[in-house]
C-alpha cells in the first residue's frame, strides 16, 4: 500500500467521531485509574508518552493531508483559470514568484476589488532569477 493512500485511511480514521469517543475513553479509563496506583510516576508516564507519540504522528498525518488537499486546490483553480476567458493564464504559475512580486499582485488585487481599474492586458512580472541562476530557468520548490 502506498504511502498517501496509507495516510488517506489513517486521516480517515482519525478524524472520525468513533474514534475521537475511543480516545475520550481511554483518557477516562486512564484517570479512573490513578487512584489505583496512588498516581505514581509510571502512571503518568503512560499518558504523557502515548500523547507525545501520537502528536509527533499526527503532525506528518496532517501535513501529508494538507499537502495533498493544497496540490488538489492549486489544480481545480488552476484549470478554473484556464477555461476563464478573461483570466490571465500567468496567475498559473504564481509559484515561481518570489514574495515581493507576490505582495505587489497582492496589491493590485486587492485595488481591483476596490475598484481601480487596470489594464489586464498587462503582463505579469517575470520572476526574477535567484543568487547563482541564469534568466529564464525556473526554480520549483515542490
Amino acid at each position: 500500500m502506498k504511502f498517501s493512500k496509507f495516510a488517506q485511511a489513517l486521516s480517515q480514521w482519525s478524524g472520525s467521531p468513533r474514534t475521537f469517543l475511543v480516545a475520550i475513553a481511554l483518557i477516562c479509563v486512564w484517570a479512573v485509574t490513578g487512584p489505583l496506583f496512588h498516581y505514581n510516576d509510571t502512571w503518568q508516564l503512560i499518558i504523557n508518552t502515548s500523547t507525545t507519540i501520537i502528536t509527533f504522528l499526527m503532525v506528518f498525518l496532517i501535513q501529508n493531508t494538507q499537502n495533498r488537499d493544497t496540490d488538489q486546490m492549486h489544480i481545480k483553480i488552476d484549470e478554473l483559470l484556464r477555461v476563464t476567458k478573461d483570466a490571465q493564464n500567468a496567475v498559473l504559475s504564481l509559484d515561481n514568484l518570489n514574495q515581493r512580486e507576490l505582495h505587489a499582485l497582492r496589491k493590485k488585487y486587492k485595488a481591483m476589488g476596490e475598484g481601480v481599474e487596470f489594464d489586464h492586458t498587462e503582463a505579469f512580472p517575470e520572476p526574477e532569477p535567484e543568487a547563482g541562476e541564469e534568466k529564464g530557468e525556473l526554480v520549483t520548490s515542490r
